[in-house]
């Protein structure tokens, strides 16, 4: 989907309903704008209803201030009218009350946007804003005053909630959404352990990694193994989107075609809306043509090379799971038979091993390790079919929030080592 030539009435549409459908804003909560190239501001309107809004809502508000449409305009137009003054480069805003970030805000505290090695370069600088009346003048100008930094796109607003502005639409939901997820991850990270937290050095290094997969091929054609592969691949990768197991441009999965191939997502493209033909064929060790895949492709490769089980594999960044990521606190699926049948156990590597030592990180997979946790950064999922490692996925994240559900209940018992072997002997599990 390109957002470039949607009209601001259709992007803030497209934008609310996500928004909505993710639990992050209420059926009367928060607000979007769009300032189009005459100047005009394009904003959700008051006292509608976030969860069914049609582009005929969307009010326009011209710069002598006519307002244009069947609604009145958000009570908080007037931070959307200061701020796009103050900074001229924004021209997209978003403001909300998702639950995690309402924790911070009304504990004056602000999200650790190094938790995690994609957080900070996504969400950049963040700023805080004092409180005051909802749609007053003065909330605006402390809004604005925040925002006067260019480097600040994110800012926290005092028992309130969040206010991101951006060059687009969707970046500003890619900020939004991104902020949100580090909220619940340090949370759920201070309920297993305590988080542990990247150096500079170490979110640089991310920040500054490469494609590693550079010479191209043009295929002459799709098999239909290769169509269909593609077909349930991106069911599945929009399946991980609405499960918040994937973000809009977050989250890898791969399959096999055969020993010297495999297809693959590709790098920067919002997951949600992805199409069959936005998929990168890899093939002896080449891209498809005029394409760029995950820069997490080489890894993939080493895995099918060292691997003829393994026939998929997923890198995602599951709240819940990567609580155990971000904490020295052991993830242990020997919790109920299923999970210990599914993810058996689950190794933690170093943060770096996955693009840095990608080689290395493959050989750390085995039948009776198809899980890896990479500290501060990921999850690998493994399988034998595409399903098979969505599953594995699926399973990582629902234990982890059983167990950090549990350790709110009491003591947990785990499956002990007599019960283990006895499934390892039933199931007949290496």
């Amino acid at each position: 989907m390109n957002f470039e030539i949607m009209h601001p009435a259709d992007q803030i549409v497209t934008i609310m309903e996500r928004i909505y459908a993710c639990g992050m804003t209420t059926t009367s909560g928060g607000n979007l704008s769009v300032i189009d190239e005459n100047g005009d501001i394009w904003i959700t309107p008051g006292s509608v209803d976030k969860g069914s809004l049609t582009r005929e809502d969307i009010v326009r508000v011209t710069p002598s201030g006519e307002i244009i449409g069947k609604h009145n305009p958000s009570c908080e137009l007037p931070f959307h009218s200061l701020l796009y003054k103050t900074r001229p480069d924004i021209k997209a805003i978003l403001h909300a009350h998702p639950p995690a970030l309402v924790s911070y805000s009304i504990v004056r505290k602000v999200p650790n946007s190094k938790i995690l090695s994609n957080i900070s370069s996504v969400c950049g600088k963040i700023g805080v804003a004092g409180y005051d009346i909802p749609g007053s003048i003065k909330l605006g100008e402390n809004i604005a005053k925040v925002f006067s930094d260019p480097e600040i796109n994110t800012v926290m607003m005092d028992n309130h909630g969040v206010v991101v502005g951006h060059s687009s639409l969707f970046r500003a939901f890619m900020g939004f959404e991104t902020f949100e997820y580090c909220a619940r991850l340090e949370i759920n990270s201070r309920i297993v352990g305590t988080p542990r937290v990247l150096s500079d050095k170490n979110i640089e290094a991310y920040e500054t990694k490469v494609h590693p997969i550079t010479e191209e091929f043009v295929p002459e054609y799709y098999s239909s193994d290769e169509k269909a592969i593609r077909r349930d691949m991106v069911k599945l990768i929009r399946r991980a989107y609405t499960q918040r197991l994937f973000s809009s441009t977050q989250g890898t999965f791969s399959q096999r075609i055969d020993d010297n191939s495999f297809v693959i997502t590709p790098y920067n493209k919002d997951r949600f809306y992805l199409e069959p033909e936005d998929l990168v064929t890899i093939r002896d060790g080449k891209k498809e043509a005029g394409k760029f895949p995950s820069r997490s492709a080489l890894l993939h490769k080493y895995v099918y090379e060292k691997h003829p089980e393994i026939n998929s594999v997923i890198i995602a960044y599951p709240h819940n799971v990567m609580a155990f990521a971000a904490t020295d606190t052991e993830f242990d699926s020997r919790t109920i038979p299923e999970s210990y049948i599914q993810l058996r156990n689950v190794a933690k590597i170093p943060f770096g091993s996955s693009f840095m030592q990608p080689e290395m990180t493959a050989d750390i997979l085995s039948p009776s390790t198809p899980v890896a946790l990479v500290e501060n950064d990921c999850l690998i999922a493994t399988g034998a079919s595409l399903i098979n490692a969505f599953d594995r996925l699926e399973v990582a994240e629902y234990t982890a929030m059983a167990i950090i559900t549990s350790k709110q209940l009491g003591e947990i018992v785990k499956i002990n080592d007599e019960q283990v072997e006895e499934i390892n002997v039933t199931f007949n599990l290496q």
